[in-house]
């Protein structure tokens, strides 16, 4: 089973309920694979922009010094890191457009998260609101101490 986060628009959006969003959480091979293409599908620019310039840089840097296989084993690093944190790069950016997070779900598929999902948030809905918590009226509060007093107990008004 695969664990998925649950994203929902948050701000007072009038959006619709099916404006849900499930990220799947761990390795992205499609981010290892295509890592600036996978940032730029997911409109994460800047983030493409930084891996595509960083993996042209190293390459470029590996062949100047004469070590291609250098070059292209670290431009590998950086699609690895990409494939293991595009999907948290992904919720970082949500949360930066407004998004919050709903809470985790377990399943299969995204299709199953739904499922389970809107289960769960029917069943908060249904379920009771805690009672009211109960505070003493400050009116009835002991009054506040005046003047300086040496003892153990002193009450205002009483010698």
């Amino acid at each position: 089973m695969a664990i998925y986060v649950v994203m929902e628009p948050g701000g007072g959006r009038t959006e619709a309920a099916d404006a849900t969003i499930f990220v799947r959480d761990g390795f992205s091979w499609l981010a290892f694979l295509f890592a600036p293409l996978w940032l730029a599908w997911h409109r994460l620019w800047v983030e493409a922009a930084l891996a595509f310039v960083a993996m042209g840089l190293i390459s470029l840097l590996g062949q100047r010094l004469g070590l291609d296989w250098a070059g292209s084993a670290l431009s590998l690093l950086v699609s690895f890191y990409i494939g293991l944190e595009g999907q948290g790069l992904r919720i970082a950016a949500l949360r930066r457009r407004g998004w919050h997070e709903w809470g985790v779900i377990e399943a299969d598929n995204p299709d199953g998260a739904d499922i389970r999902q809107a289960l769960d948030a029917e069943a908060q809905a249904e379920e009771q609101a805690p009672l009211p918590r109960i505070v003493p009226d400050a009116s009835l509060a002991r009054p506040a101490q005046t003047g300086l007093t040496l003892g153990l107990t002193h009450t205002p008004g009483k010698g």
